[in-house]
Order: C-alpha cells, then structure tokens, then sequence
C-alpha cells in the first residue's frame, strides 16, 4: 500500500491570510467573533506535525480531518447555518511546539473558528496555550498529556482519554490478562521516548507496577528520533524481564521490536501502553513477525460500529492504513461540526460554549457518553489490543471484543 504524504493545502491557506491583510489594511476585516451570514464556508483550521519526525502520524491525521470535512460538506454542510461548509486551512507544525504555535497565530490571523489536531503531547500543550490568548476553540486529537487539560483554559477540549485514565486502564487490563493466565508475569522493564508523553507515562506505571505487585527492573529513555536500539535491546535480553513495555512514537516502536526480534529477545510479552506502532495496520502488515502477539492499551475505534467499518474501508481504498490519527481527527470534527449545529453560529465564544456543553453520540469511538468536565470528555476509554494472525483484535473491554487474549505469547 502507499504511504505517500497528503499534500499540504498551502495555497489556500497563503490566499486566505492575503485577502485578510488587504481587508484589515482598508479596516473591513470582519473579526473571528462576527457572526457569519449564512452559507458562508466556516473555516477550520486542521494542525498537524506533517513535515519532520512525527509526519507519519500527522499525515495520517490530517487524512482523518479531511475526510470528515468531506462528508460533512456533502451531506449539506451545517444546515442550522445555510448549509455553510467547513473551509479547513492546514497548518504545518514541523514536529515542534515552536512549529505548532507559529501555526496557531497564523490560523488566527486567517479567522478560523477552531482548530482541531496537533497530535503530540508537547506540542498540543503550546499550541493549547497559544490558542487561549484569541479565545480560538482547539480540539486536542490525540495529545494525552494530563498537564494539557489542567491549567484551566476554557478553549481547550479532548475528546479522546489522557494518560492518567489510559494508564490507569492499561493496568487493570494488564492484572486482568495476567491473572486469567495463573500470574506468570512478575517482572517489567519500561522503555519509553524522552518527551511529555513517554516521561509522564514512565512516572505513572512506575509508581502503580508495583503497588500491584510487578517490579520494575529498568526504565528506560531514549529521544525521538532514536536510529539504533542494539544497546537498549542488550540491556532487556541481560535483565530477560517477563514483560516489556515500550512508550514511544511510531519508527522507535518499530525498530524496538524488530531489533529484539532480530536478537531473539523474546519476553512473555510485549505490553504496550500507547504504543506507537502496536495498534497499527502498517507494523502488522509491514513487519509481521516483529508485530505478533503484541498487545496494547491504545485509542481504538468501535468494531462493533457500522459507520467506523465503512470509514476503515473508505481509507483502506485510498491506499493508506487505518491508524488511531485517523479516527480520532475524523471524531474530532464531527464533534465540532454537532457543536456548530447546536450553536447555529460560527463565533467563538458560542462554539466554545456549545462544545463544553456537548452530548454528542454519533461518533465511531467505543466511549460513553460524550460529557465535558473542565474540556476534558468523561466518556472517553482505550481499548486493549492484541496482534493475532496478521491482525489486531480487540481482546478488552469485553463488549467490544472480538478475541480472548493470547498470553504468555512466547
């Protein structure tokens, strides 16, 4: 399958801030919080890391956003505005923060309602913040990083689970499978990627492992990107732990496990938390034999949903694979397409409103129902993972799942 890049829509997004510099150079700029007269496109800005390290996934991403702004449009746009469709203006956050936040002030200069995406923790947890100084409603698509959602900013929403609730599920699926097995996994090591995501993850299943009787023997950093996991890899087969937990992006994920597949390190289990590559058609498909028996707590989408199966189908027809970047970024602008509905207006201060007060239900995720407290949704879960037969399955919770758990899988 291809896995080409899905070209930047740079040109729109260059027109649109020059037609809004020559409009505020004869001082008839209409400012973001303007009410739009009916039918006219809401632009929506779509940010995602789709040049540098991280490009993969926000690639896939934006892949999602466009989707969802496709079918939306489509289907008549926002009716309780006209039938006024979404206008994405894409943004290039160069996998830094940096990156992302000079995005957001241009987004805002092109007078987006909102902005969905920014995929990684770090720069989810600037972009966030760069956002909340114009009052521009952001929808995180995937950053799990808790500290992103504490600091009280009232613009800032995600719809997908942090890290606190995805650790905390990932452990109590781990005893679970361990002890549907006779407990034969005592002994952990962690490896994980140096940033937000990977460091705060280590702190949280070091301080919970043990109070659930596993030892961790080593934790493990490494910085993204990372090009040689031989030492790392020498250090698990010497210490030979029952389970391996890595944390990290994509290609780290995928050497990690090819390597200790090549150096015949084979644990009990790989168990992942947010694994990069774990819950991924490409590893499977690419490196089999590294992916088999792998299993994860990680952003999934409903098997059991109709609509998520024809989407699956609809991505697998393009040539691309169906990744959690893709899902979550298609949820995300639904969820801001209902809060459009509901708020008939495309002014900030009432999308914020009608985004905070969402009861949205007609997503492919596998969550309760959608409730905001403090922008964080309280409805949102992972599900666990498991590679089987050249396939991911769901093994927990056990009403989405279509497989029992294969452990130890040695």
């Amino acid at each position: 399958m291809s896995n080409e890049k899905i070209p930047l829509s740079r040109r729109q997004f260059i027109a649109s801030t020059a037609l809004g510099a020559a409009a505020a150079a004869t001082g008839t700029i209409a400012m973001p919080s303007v009410l739009r007269a009916a039918g006219t496109p809401i632009k929506i800005g779509v940010l995602q890391p789709v040049t540098g390290p991280l490009s993969y996934s926000g690639t896939q991403g934006q892949l999602g956003a466009m989707l969802a702004i496709e079918e939306i449009n489509a289907a008549g746009g926002i009716k309780a505005l006209g039938g006024a469709h979404l206008d994405p203006v894409t943004g290039d956050a160069q996998s830094t923060p940096a990156g992302g936040t000079a995005e957001v002030e241009k987004m805002n200069a092109a007078g987006v309602s909102c902005i969905v995406g920014g995929y990684a923790s770090g720069i989810c947890l600037a972009t966030t913040q760069a956002a909340a100084r114009y009052d521009l409603p952001y929808v995180v698509d995937v950053g799990v990083a808790d500290n992103i959602m504490t600091r009280g900013l009232k613009n800032t929403f995600r719809f997908g689970p942090g890290f606190g609730v995805i650790a905390n599920a990932a452990i109590d699926n781990l005893i679970a499978i361990n002890d549907g097995a006779g407990k034969p996994a005592k002994t952990v090591m962690i490896v994980h990627e140096d940033s937000l995501f990977g460091a705060g993850l280590a702190k949280l299943l070091n301080a919970k492992l043990p109070e659930k009787g596993f030892q961790v023997l080593e934790t493990i950093a490494h910085p993204t990107p990372t090009r040689d996991f031989n030492t790392i890899v020498l250090k698990i087969k010497a210490q030979n732990p029952d389970l391996v937990i890595p944390a990290n992006y994509y290609n780290e994920y995928v050497l990690l496990a090819r390597t200790m597949q090549q150096q015949h390190v084979k644990p009990k289990g790989i168990y992942s938390v947010l694994g990069g590559a774990a819950s991924s058609y490409k590893f499977v498909k690419e490196f089999p034999e590294a992916a088999n028996g792998i299993m994860d707590c990680n952003h999934w989408f409903n098997p059991l949903s109709d609509k998520a199966q024809a989407l699956k189908k609809k991505v697998e027809a393009k040539g691309q694979f169906f990744t959690y970047e893709v899902y979550l970024n298609y949820a995300s602008i639904g969820l801001v397409a209902d809060a459009l509905e509901r708020a008939a207006s495309a002014d900030r201060a009432k999308l914020t409103e009608a985004l905070a007060s969402s009861t949205w239900a007609g997503h492919i995720m596998p969550y309760g129902p959608t409730k905001f407290v403090d922008g964080q949704n309280q409805g949102a879960a992972p599900c666990g993972t498991q590679v089987q037969g050249n396939d991911i399955k769901v093994i927990l919770p056990a009403k989405f799942a279509d497989a029992k758990p294969k452990f130890p899988f040695t």
